[in-house]
């Protein structure tokens, strides 16, 4: 029978489970682990203090001490043993928790945990001052690496796995961080954070999107997690640096955060070039790939900056809900855009401003943090204070452009208001030091606090307090600036470079192909790179900007807000607006409304954008204030509007489109949408800019789309025929003097340039006069070619436009054509207009290829023909023949008649060439009729002749300055364009304008005796 094995004593069992985790003994053995180290001196002690050579728990502190402080070589450094003890314990702990004597089991589980306690310690210890304990592996490669506790960090975090499925090496042991961090002081700790955030810091300043950020960030994430963690962040001395000079781009590459927003898939500078270089890896050669293929690396950025942006909106949220570190979030905040001010500018420096790609990542991130207040009914925007923009210690917002109010404007009415507030404050501590105390002084004193906390100007002495809302409110408009809205205008302007390179390439080819030469050769080289390049940075902005929907949506969601907001504050949404300007609106800066529409702009580019979305909030703030610069003053910003519902303008070919109840079934746009198109139409004209008159060309292109959208919508034509009756002398005469103007300076433009052009096109297809050439000059001269091209293809689509709008308006409104002041030049413009497409000079047009620069000329004939024919249909006075004849540039007989050979030619319907050709009759009448009434005046009194026409006056009326009295036909005509006196340039309106009574007597009985005499010669009374 065997000998059973002897119980041990639970002395000798706490020595080997204490021998096993300290890896210590203080017997010498030949055959001991030889990884356990053998404490001589400790031993020698005990032996002379006459104590067993037992490991206990009264020994744990002794024999740490003796095994860090010695030197053992070979032996583990200091932090990788003490993480060793603490697995060893752990796992001893398990083994423990087996035993079947609860007793020995409880008090060998109490030693376990004292173990993993002083573990802890000393690793804190060893952290805080790492030269306290000798480092015996020379092995260590990563010393220098930073702190060691970094890798347990990610690994716990991460569980062991890389974002790329690998395994980290060194797995933490379970409850080692948690114990770590929060079974401590601040004091003790905040070295080992301050260490542990710096190289967080320094291990992604240089990664991109497809690097491997996420361990880092999530080891952030849970180290800001803890009190004393977050507290050491907010007190790193990186968490604002401020050692010396510290621009925007220093606080980007330098700040603890910063640095972790850096991480983006938009191409920076490459000064700061980061890697691996997404472009490159993901959209090398894009344009040869399918488009499935380009579908992969969309998502993966996707994918990696969703969760960038989730990992960086955990670190605020928690930094934020905790009072201790909300302020220096703040701060930070506004320190970043305080520094990066200048990213507002067109050029940016790239030296001196933080990326876009961290402006991106922050607008992503502050868009999360608005989430609690942007619920669909917006129920919380009573709590953002307007006040907020004169106020704040924060953001200096008053240094922006206001929507109406300049800036000396604004300072006056804040030093009126602070002035106003004083006296009200203290009226009201006269009140309370006048209450007695015991009655009613407790109810003043409360009626006083609430009324200085609904006045934040209420003393210039204190500093105002606003409610989280209100600061996170503007501090992310601000973001969005700098950030999102910035990123969709580098966009543009890549997606330009690359359209204008592509060209530019294009044509070089072309070039090589006729002639080739080496220069051509390494110009072609230097593009293709460049294309490339451009084609990579494109595909970078739309992988990060234009995939993400929630990022769009959320900031469509902020702006919805932000106009809803804007339309409180003029009393809401209610037309017409206030007679005057509320200054809360008026001192509101211009970009929080710029911002706004930029966005609607570049989200109407992506497909589905806007599904789901109601957009009535845009559309009611767009109709409100677009003709309205009494409220908003900069007309770009109201042309801004403009160009959004051009955007939004439903494709009526198509038959379907989530936008046509924005225009066809919504309330406000029903009753004022034609109407404010009109006005801005004639406001567009002045803009003050130096580039104003080639501008409104541009923004009258949008108008006109627009406008021709609505009239076939029937009730918006109606709307249309009613302001054209009761405007019929104000806007909407403005509106067709403007049309008019641009139809005649972009359709002489055209046909002018069309003529030099012609000169050009025979010569660039003179193969002879080609080759005589040098490269360059050919090359200079097919740039200038094409650049010819263009600006006839545009000048010649906004005159189409213009002419058509004249033709299907004319249609149905007739009266203002024919009002005495624009008559004359509607019929010199239609009469200029078939000179040039009938007239003997209409074959110098003829081009190879009229399509191309979008000239049509015999459409245009036919619009030119159906607007006289309009004209005439309404003529029940029977002037625009006389009009017409009276014309002494353009007009001749046989104008009408060799136009309607050519509409017979061309197809034009039978009836049309009728009427065209009996208005023809009727002029040429009228012409005889003319030059038999001028004979019969004979020489007219010059004082009876108008200055400027030298024609007879029948309205003359006295200018009010230069006292000049000229035909008020002519002067009416004149002010529709220009509100001063023609002669000294003073101001000058219609209501000023003093009729002449007496001339105008004289007149009438100058042409009555004319005509009398005419009567009686045809009586054969006199000779």
């Amino acid at each position: 029978m065997a000998t059973q094995k002897p119980q041990r004593s639970r002395a000798e069992r706490e020595d080997v489970i204490l021998q096993k985790i300290l890896l210590i003994s203080l017997v010498e053995s030949m055959n001991r682990d030889p990884r356990v180290i053998y404490l001589e001196m400790t031993a020698a002690e005990l032996l002379s203090e006459d104590k067993p050579l037992m490991l206990c728990y009264d020994l744990l502190d002794r024999v740490l001490i003796g095994r860090l402080s010695g030197e053992f070589p070979g032996a583990e450094s200091p932090f990788t043993y003490l993480v060793g003890c603490y697995r060893r314990a752990y796992e001893e702990g398990k083994k423990i928790s087996s035993i079947k004597d609860q007793t020995l089991s409880s008090e060998l589980e109490f030693v376990v945990r004292q173990v993993k306690k002083l573990a802890v310690s000393y690793c804190r210890l060893h952290l805080g001052s790492p030269g306290m304990f000798p480092d015996n592996d020379d092995s260590n490669a990563n010393k220098s690496a930073g702190s060691p506790l970094l890798s347990l960090i990610i690994s716990d975090s991460l569980n062991s796995i890389d974002c790329y499925g690998t395994s980290t090496g060194q797995n933490c042991p379970p409850g080692f961080l948690e114990e770590f961090f929060r079974d401590s002081d601040y004091n003790s700790l905040e070295p080992i954070y301050r260490v542990l955030y710096t190289d967080l810091s320094k291990s992604v300043v240089k990664i991109s999107a497809l690097g491997n950020f996420q361990q880092p960030l999530r080891a952030l994430i849970m180290l800001s997690s803890f009190p004393h963690g977050a507290k050491a962040l907010v007190n790193h001395p990186l968490w604002i640096p401020k050692d010396g000079f510290v621009n925007g781009r220093i606080m980007e590459i330098q700040s603890i955060l910063g640095s972790f927003f850096h991480v983006s898939a938009i191409p920076d500078n490459i000064l700061f070039k980061t890697e691996p270089d997404v472009g490159q890896q993901c959209f090398s050669a894009a344009s040869t790939h399918r488009s499935a293929d380009i579908l992969s690396p969309f998502a993966t950025i996707k994918s990696v900056m969703t969760n960038l942006h989730d990992g960086l909106g955990e670190v605020l949220l928690s930094l934020l809900k905790n009072t201790d570190t909300r302020e220096s979030v703040l701060e930070y905040l506004a320190e970043v855009i305080k520094k990066n001010s200048a990213r507002a500018h067109i050029q940016v420096d790239p030296l001196a401003c933080a990326s876009t790609g961290m402006f991106v990542n922050l607008s992503a991130v502050m868009i999360r943090l608005c989430d609690p207040f942007l619920d669909a009914n917006l129920t919380k925007r009573k709590k953002i204070d307007p006040r907020y923009i004169f106020s704040n210690t924060r953001l200096n917002l008053r240094e922006l452009t206001a929507l109406h109010a300049s800036s000396e404007e604004v300072g006056a009415w804040i030093d009126k208001e602070s002035l106003d507030s004083r006296n009200q404050s203290n009226g009201e501590n006269r009140i309370l030091q006048s209450q007695d105390a015991s009655n009613s002084g407790n109810k003043a004193a409360s009626l006083l606090a609430v009324s200085r906390v609904g006045n934040p100007m209420s003393s210039c002495d204190e500093k105002p307090k606003y409610t989280f809302i209100s600061e996170c409110f503007f501090i992310t408009a601000r973001v969005l600036n700098l950030g999102l809205i910035k990123a969709f205008s580098n966009y543009k302007n890549v997606a330009q470079d690359l359209s204008r390179t592509e060209e530019t390439l294009s044509q070089l080819k072309s070039m090589q192909e006729q002639a080739p030469s080496s220069q051509l050769e390494l110009e072609i080289a230097r593009l293709e790179k460049e294309t490339e390049l451009h084609s990579q940075e494109k595909m970078c902005y739309e992988a990060q900007l234009f995939r993400d929907a929630t990022l769009l949506r959320r900031a469509l969601d902020f702006y919805r807000l932000m106009v809803v907001w804007l339309v409180d504050l003029v009393g809401g949404c209610k037309m017409p607006l206030p007679s005057s300007c509320p200054m809360l609106f008026a001192c509101m800066p211009e970009q929080f409304v710029e911002d706004g529409m930029e966005l609607l702009v570049f989200a109407s580019k992506i497909p589905r954008a806007f599904d789901g979305f109601l957009l009535d909030d845009f559309m009611n703030f767009i109709i409100m204030f677009m003709a309205s610069p009494e409220f908003i003053r900069n007309p770009y910003l109201r042309a801004k509007m403009v160009e959004v519902l051009k955007c939004w303008m439903p494709n009526r070919r198509s038959g379907s489109s989530s936008t046509a109840t924005l225009f066809e079934g919504h309330q406000l746009s029903l009753e004022y949408l034609v109407r404010n198109l009109l006005n801005v139409y004639v406001d567009i004209e002045f803009t003050g800019s130096h580039t104003q008159f080639h501008d409104k060309f541009n923004i009258r292109h949008n108008i006109a789309k627009l406008l021709e959208y609505l009239w076939q919508v029937p009730s918006h034509r109606n709307a249309w025929r009613q302001i054209a009756r009761e405007e019929e002398k104000g806007v909407y005469l403005n509106y067709l003097n403007f049309l008019i103007n641009d139809s005649i300076y972009l359709l002489d433009e055209s046909l002018n340039k069309i003529l030099e052009l012609k000169e050009m096109e025979d010569e660039m297809y003179d193969s002879a006069v080609q080759e005589r050439r040098p490269a360059q000059e050919r090359w200079e001269r097919t740039r200038q070619f094409h650049s010819q091209e263009n600006i006839i293809r545009i000048d010649m689509k906004l005159a189409m436009e213009d002419v058509g709008m004249l033709a299907f308006t004319s249609e149905e409104i007739t009266a203002p054509f024919l009002l005495p002041e624009m008559v004359e030049r509607v019929a010199n413009m239609l009469n200029y207009f078939l000179l040039q497409l009938a007239g003997p000079q209409r074959k110098s047009l003829s081009l190879k290829d009229p399509e191309k620069y979008e000239f049509r000329p015999k459409e245009l004939l036919k619009q030119i023909v159906r607007i006289y024919i309009h004209l005439a249909r309404g003529d029940r006075e029977n002037i625009f023949p006389a009009a017409i004849s009276r014309d002494g540039r353009s007009y001749n007989e046989q104008l009408f008649t060799a136009a309607a050979d050519i509409l017979r030619r061309i197809g034009e319907d039978g009836g049309v060439i009728h009427e065209f050709v009996e208005l023809g009759e009727k002029a040429k009448a009228a012409a005889s009729e003319a030059m038999d009434a001028e004979a019969a005046l004979g020489e007219i009194p010059d004082e009876f002749l108008d200055p400027i026409q030298y024609t007879l006056m029948k309205d003359p009326v006295i200018l009010p300055c230069s006292r000049i009295i000229i035909d008020r036909p002519v002067i009416q005509r004149h002010l529709l364009s220009d509100s001063s006196d023609p002669f000294n340039r003073s101001p000058l309106t219609q209501e000023m304008l003093k009729p002449d009574v007496e001339l105008k007597a004289r007149i009438e009985e100058f042409t009555g005796r004319a005509a009398m005499q005419t009567v009686l010669v045809g009586m054969n009374l006199i000779d």
